[in-house]
């Protein structure tokens, strides 16, 4: 089952970056990219040699076509990309400035909040080892049942399940909702990956980030992972993870960075890469590569994870776009051993 594809599940949409770091209201012109955090994951995936399936829904509309192709031509597998011809694609424009939000949406009953239940195989669930979902989906219906049926139809198949809830409070009524429903999502995830911020927004308590994330392993998941940005991550994971009962860390790596958007996505992608399939014999003689090619080895698998996953976000933020610098894996290696 290891050699078979991960599923990545959730929007597609297209990204208008500003050529300044002005406030929206002062840009005057836009780069248009593709993104949406579960794009990226699986774009990351694919160019880390894992080419995962990749379940979303795109307007049958230039934008939609145009990240059809962009997928395509990454590599991510079109099987489960849905033409919506009733609806339009998603946008959103990202802020370089420091204040007001990072993103402003428009995603009014566009196409990725009309994912529909049971569009994804129970067969091809059965077949894969990883399923990975974002939050943006679980903000509207039918998306959000959608997102938490596919959750936990992967959870009962066995499926290794992560869980990014990617808080973007401008596309929730309030807070207490949206920690209610990712709570309903987090019930069926083995891996919860979120910054300190988001953990709190969720209800966990702590002062600092490991002790969330301790607190957060007493519900569903066996390991949460919280990204610190420049700091690094940290991980903590209990008995009950194929890797083993362990806390790991790691202060990630000095770059110049030129856009940081989507580097959590960079992250992502690297841990399920390095992650995927350990603990998980293939051919009775291992269980993992080196973390190198990114899975990580069998004595320490969550810190080889951490510092690949930091080495994949770290080299994508040296262009402006969420995808236009995730690194392959020979890029991350070379990177390691400089």
């Amino acid at each position: 089952m290891t050699d078979t594809p991960p599923l990545v599940a959730g929007e597609s949409l297209i990204d208008f970056v500003p050529g300044t770091d002005d406030p929206l209201a002062d840009v005057e012109s836009f780069d248009r990219r593709a993104g949406g955090a579960p794009a990226n994951v699986s774009v990351g995936l694919s160019r880390l040699g894992r080419p995962p399936l990749f379940w979303t829904r795109v307007g049958a509309d230039p934008f939609g076509e145009f990240l059809a192709a962009r997928l395509e031509r990454e590599g991510v597998s079109e099987r489960l990309v849905e033409h919506d011809q009733d609806a339009a694609t998603s946008l959103a424009f990202v802020s370089g400035a420091d204040v007001g939000p990072r993103f402003t949406f428009y995603r009014d009953e566009t196409a990725d909040t009309r994912l529909q239940v049971g569009t994804v195989p129970d067969q091809t669930l059965e077949s894969t080892p990883w399923v990975h979902a974002g939050g943006v989906t679980l903000a509207d219906e039918p998306a959000r049942s959608a997102t938490l049926d596919l959750l936990e139809r992967a959870a009962e198949a066995d499926c290794t399940v992560s869980f990014d809830p990617n808080v973007r409070p401008e596309l929730w009524g309030n807070d207490a909702e949206l920690a209610a429903v990712c709570g309903w999502a987090i019930e069926h995830t083995d891996v919860l990956i979120a910054t300190p911020a988001e953990l709190r927004t969720l209800g966990y308590d702590g002062d600092d980030p490991a002790t969330l994330a301790e607190d957060a392993t007493a519900g569903a998941p066996h390991t949460v992972v919280s990204t610190l940005g420049e700091a690094g991550s940290l991980a903590v994971a209990t008995h009950d993870a194929p890797w083993g009962s362990a806390t790991s860390d790691h202060g990630g790596y000095e770059i110049e960075a030129i856009d940081d958007t989507g580097a959590g996505d960079a992250f992502t992608a690297g841990l399920i890469r390095a992650l995927v399939g350990v603990g998980t014999e293939t051919d009775g003689t291992e269980t993992a590569e080196t973390d190198a090619t990114g899975t990580a080895s069998d004595d320490r698998p969550l810190a080889d994870a951490l510092a690949f996953a930091n080495a994949v976000a770290a080299i994508s933020t040296t262009e402006r776009g969420a995808m236009e610098a995730l690194p392959t894996r020979e890029a991350v290696a070379a990177f390691l051993e400089e």
